[in-house]
């Protein structure tokens, strides 16, 4: 019994007085300067920081808040909104650019976007072509380089400059109709592939997509109100 409490009063003074020993500070740093691709570098620098109002709102309302370059849609002359493929898609692409460890957000971006969305006559187009969410990526990784494993993309990745033109220039391609109604996912495609400059013109080149088959879209580019569950 003595051995015992001899022990129990051991253990009970080595609690009291370790509880008084301060835990050494630890000289490991996890902050560091991620490395990127130069294509990556320079669209990181160039690219606009987006700020929504809406933060605490849906995805539609921040979508809404999108800054755009359009007299016109800002004037308010006509009562042009996103649709919610075109919504949805925007927010997929943002996912894919975080998934692919990207600072922005660009048009490769917006592409597979719109893939994992999915339902637009745009996303059936480039998959009956034989244009998937996987073949995008891993072109997408080609012609911008992969970027560093360790860095973390924001959580919303600001627009590049190209995304940005693009998502004007689909605006301005339904303004151009005269009509009030939805910019669609579609307007949306076709305005990253008109633009040959653009990372997405680029990666659907490389997997042999042609005006061709963009004017098969073009011709229906304001059919996707009607095309099922929206």
């Amino acid at each position: 019994m003595a051995t015992a409490a001899q022990a129990a009063a051991t253990f009970l003074s080595f609690l009291s007085s370790s509880h008084h020993h301060t835990a050494p500070s630890s000289s490991i740093s996890f902050v560091a300067t991620p490395i990127l691709p130069a294509s990556l570098r320079t669209a990181a620098a160039g690219a606009p920081t987006l700020t929504s109002r809406c933060r605490g709102r849906r995805i539609a309302a921040a979508v809404a808040q999108l800054p755009t370059k359009n007299p016109e849609l800002a004037s308010g002359e006509k009562k042009i909104r996103w649709s919610s493929r075109a919504v949805r898609s925007f927010a997929m692409a943002e996912l894919e650019a975080r998934k692919m460890r990207y600072p922005t957000t660009g048009t490769e971006g917006l592409l597979m976007g719109i893939l994992v969305e999915g339902t637009s006559g745009a996303a059936k187009l480039m998959r009956a072509n034989g244009i998937t969410l996987l073949t995008v990526r891993d072109t997408a990784a080609e012609v911008l380089g992969k970027s560093e494993m360790f860095y973390f993309s924001p959580m919303h990745p600001p627009l590049t400059e190209s995304a940005q033109k693009a998502l004007d220039q689909a605006v301005n391609e339904k303004l151009k109709t005269g009509e009030d109604g939805e910019v669609t996912a579609n307007h949306l495609f076709l305005a990253i592939w008109s633009d040959k400059e653009s990372a997405g013109h680029k990666v659907l080149a490389s997997l042999g997509f042609d005006d061709q088959k963009a004017s098969l879209l073009a011709k229906t580019a304001d059919d996707e109100a009607a095309m099922g569950p929206r």
